[in-house]
């Protein structure tokens, strides 16, 4: 049986038709003759919604009952028994209900496709689990239910169900997608103009990225390696001349025209001609390309034109930015151009040349080479500038002592000979030397060794001394080239290590520093792949931990990932033979920031000693001063009501009593308080979700506390749905807070409690209009034992909201708190809804 398929409707925000698009298209399926039913729609009671399913037969659903409470869920086994060609299921993030078949709707949805069903369902942006944290940084809600990106990215067709954020909010206001009293709420909170512009841009960004993997995918399946003009990636060559500034910004301008990426790449030569390195100006100009939201890549390559080339391929590059180059062209003719060989290799590359201003020309180490070397060759120019040289030197010296003939003896004829073939063994190496010095040999022997113009030789002095030339200059000329080899090895190591300099220092202060450093390790030396298996000893016994970095795109060679091998590492003597000096001094990095990030954790784990000593310290501070007030006040009234010497009135009498009552609770509240406090710092708390009425927690928390009654005004619907929490600790917390607000709230102004229902989840407010906390402050009213506000000194040790931020966060929660429009502070709980 064939897997079904998976079609998704992705939204930005609840309310752009997400659901209404999916009826839609089981209804036009069914019109086509299409086997269609509704496995699950949820409708939020929109009558427009609502009226898409037409005459779709809808699968019943299943009841489930959940501590007391009727629920209802998507009917799996149904489902499958009917077997449709299509099922619409809505909501594919949703929490089943404990009890039911899995435990997410998405994994129902799995089910359904591996027994050949096709579905179509859908999600928002802010319930990606990638995306999770960003979107509650947006809006300040925390999405509890989540799926998994790889869900949705293993969907045959993603759509994006797109909707201004004005048109949305006009939806709202026009109540097409909430209720009339939860509007005014929803406009000011999570559907503000803003958090809807940012999740829109998320939402696009996402489905771009999963259309551009597809893109890729194809690509790759097909054989393509010519990029495809779908997204312009920019990039710019960075030498660290002068110029380079400009060239930059110029880049930067062109890839913010066409909505592109920018990347900077700067080419650390390996060979003999590598110049002075990277000058000061190269870390300036890294700043301004990361200022300007560009990407940098360092890459070591002896053939500069072709790895840029090679680089801005894998990186699927549409357009290559160089700087025009000033050298003279006897420099270009000898060294070669980087732009020349830039422009043959660069294929379907745009290449763009750049007339830059300043006088200096870019750096001798971006010389081309025309292909890379193995360790120890010279640059293929400088080669066959010494095959050149060798024939023409020995032509010209030839014609020339031909006409001192007669003036300088055989002596001086070898000599001149042997410095043209030390001069050509510096220029191009041994074999041009040693072809050099044969060659030479002969012209010596026949145009100068008597007999003339025969390479017969008459005297035996004259054998000796030609073949003493030709062993000397056979000598001379392997030493030179040995020489040029080690300088262009002092060279490529001193490049290596400058890119490992500027790696470490770039790493300073990073909390994680181990991917970067794989990722620059891996681009440096142009590896294919990086990893890093460490091995611990733990209590456990030996494990192992591991970290790998790929190529983001298309990888630049055939080699694999395991380990970390270079593109000509299948050779002995290839690039990868000379790795290990500086992948030792890598590995040495990277070990000094394992160490760190251990000696961090051991730092860490000290200052939460210190804490939790400051801490006790703190405790026994508080609870020193503030249970000594209540039992004093008890004791003076007991004390007083046992004198037998005085005759109280009963008016007196019940002053003393209620004085010793109110003290009483006021002992028992923190003592309450320090045992909870105590619990949630131990993880102790027992928590015990099940539906409950904010409309039966409310009035019991208030009867709870002490005091007039009348100090609060109650607006909680009996219409708002229930809530996923423990009634117990719903119970103390809002007592916790309303007590609070009390406290800080003039004698005159009440404290209103009200509720209501914003996106999806259900806001309990507990509104004073006291003095209010400034922003900088509110993290630290949660801190136990901190008393903020117009009482600095006020009763209580201050845990009573600590102890309601813990109880709400042990239920899923969260207790924010917020201005007060006219001045005050308003406690707000969030707490997940309960479908009906």
């Amino acid at each position: 049986m064939s897997r079904g398929h998976l079609r998704i409707y992705l939204g930005a925000a609840p309310g752009v038709g997400k659901t209404f698009a999916m009826l839609n298209e089981g209804w036009r399926r069914h019109e086509r003759g299409t086997d269609v039913v509704v496995g699950y729609v949820e409708t939020h009671g929109r009558p427009r919604t609502a009226e898409q399913v037409r005459d779709l037969e809808v699968v019943p659903r299943r009841s489930i009952t959940y501590r007391g409470a009727q629920f209802s869920e998507m009917d799996v086994d149904a489902v499958l028994a009917r077997s449709p060609q299509v099922a619409l299921v809505d909501e594919l993030a949703h929490t089943n209900i404990p009890g039911s078949r899995n435990a997410k709707r998405y994994e129902d949805v799995e089910e359904l496709l591996a027994a050949g069903i096709d579905v179509v369902t859908t999600v928002n942006i802010q319930h990606l689990e990638s995306v999770n944290d960003v979107v509650e940084q947006i809006t300040g809600v925390r999405q509890h239910e989540t799926v998994p990106d790889a869900v949705v990215r293993a969907a045959d067709q993603v759509e994006l169900v797109d909707m201004t954020p004005e048109a949305l909010r006009r939806r709202m206001a026009h109540g097409n997608i909430y209720a009339p009293e939860k509007v005014d709420a929803a406009l000011s909170n999570y559907f503000r103009v803003g958090n809807l512009g940012a999740l829109r841009e998320l939402a696009l960004l996402w489905v771009a990225d999963k259309v551009e993997e597809a893109l890729q995918s194809y690509m790759e399946t097909h054989g393509i390696s010519a990029p495809w003009e779908t997204r312009e990636r920019v990039v710019v060559a960075i030498t660290g001349a002068p110029s380079g500034e400009h060239l930059i910004r110029r880049a930067a301008r062109m890839a913010r025209r066409s909505q592109g990426d920018l990347i900077g790449v700067h080419i650390v030569a390996s060979d003999g001609l590598a110049g002075e390195g990277p000058n000061a100006l190269l870390e300036e100009h890294r700043t301004l390309l990361r200022d300007l939201g560009g990407e940098y890549h360092e890459v070591v390559g002896s053939d500069v034109a072709g790895a840029m080339v090679q680089f801005a391929r894998a990186e699927k590059a549409t357009q290559l930015v160089l700087g025009a180059t000033r050298r003279s062209r006897w420099t270009e003719l000898t060294r070669g151009s980087v732009i020349g060989a830039v422009l043959r290799e660069a294929g379907s590359i745009d290449v763009h040349v750049i007339s830059e201003p300043g006088t200096e020309p870019p750096r001798p180490g971006v010389a081309l080479r025309p292909r890379r070397r193995e360790r120890g060759e010279l640059p293929l120019r400088r080669q066959a500038a010494g095959w050149v040289l060798a024939l023409v030197g020995i032509a010209l010296l030839t014609v020339v002592l031909r006409l001192l003939h007669g003036q300088v003896n055989l002596t001086s004829i070898t000599l001149v000979f042997l410095l043209l073939v030390t001069v050509v063994a510096a220029v191009g190496g041994r074999w041009p030397a040693l072809a050099a010095a044969v060659v030479s040999s002969l012209v010596v022997t026949f145009f100068f060794t008597e007999p003339l113009h025969t390479f017969r030789v008459a005297a035996p002095e004259n054998v000796l001394a030609l073949f003493v030339f030709l062993a000397v200059a056979a000598l001379v000329s392997t030493e030179v080239s040995a020489l040029a080899r080690r300088s262009a090895d002092v060279q490529r190591a001193r490049a290596e290590a400058e890119a490992l300099a500027r790696v470490a220092g770039g790493l300073v202060g990073e909390a994680d520093p181990m991917p970067s450093m794989l990722g620059h390790l891996r681009s440096t030396f142009d590896f294919d792949a990086v990893a890093v298996l460490v091995e611990e000893w733990t209590a456990g016994g030996w494990s192992r931990r591991r970290w790998a970095h790929r190529c983001r795109r298309r990888p630049r060679s055939r080699l694999g990932a395991a380990g970390a091998r270079g593109r000509a590492g299948r050779r002995r003597a290839g690039a990868g033979c000379r790795r290990p000096p500086v992948l030792a001094v890598f590995a040495a990095q990277l070990a000094s920031a394992l160490e760190r990030s251990r000696l961090e954790a051991e730092a860490a784990q000290a200052r939460a000693r210190v804490e939790a000593d400051e801490l006790r310290t703190a405790i026994l501070r508080a609870v020193s001063h503030d249970l000594r007030t209540p039992l004093a006040s008890i004791k003076a009234s007991v004390t007083s009501l046992l004198q037998g010497d005085v005759d109280w009135t009963a008016e007196a009498q019940h002053e003393f009593l209620a004085t010793i009552d109110e003290e009483t609770d006021r002992l028992d509240r923190l003592v309450g308080n320090l045992l909870d406090m105590s619990r949630i710092d131990s993880g102790a708390v027992d928590v015990l979700l099940r539906p409950v009425g904010l409309d039966e927690v409310v009035p019991q928390a208030l009867g709870s506390l002490s005091g007039p009654g009348d100090r609060f005004e109650v607006q909680v619907p009996e219409t708002l749905p229930r809530v996923l929490a423990d009634p117990a600790l719903l119970e103390r917390a809002v007592a916790n807070l309303a007590a609070n607000a009390v406290r800080f709230s003039p004698p005159d102004r009440p404290v209103r409690i009200e509720a209501a229902e914003v996106g999806d989840h259900v806001d309990l407010r507990i509104v004073d209009q006291g003095p209010g906390v400034a922003a900088d402050d509110r993290q630290r009213v949660f801190e136990p034992f901190q008393r903020l506000g117009d009482k600095a000194n006020g009763s209580g040790v201050g845990l009573g909201m600590a102890v309601a931020r813990g109880f709400v966060t042990a239920m899923e929660g969260e207790l924010e708190l917020e201005d007060t429009p006219g001045g005050g502070l308003t406690a707000v709980i969030s707490l997940e809804p309960v479908a009906p």
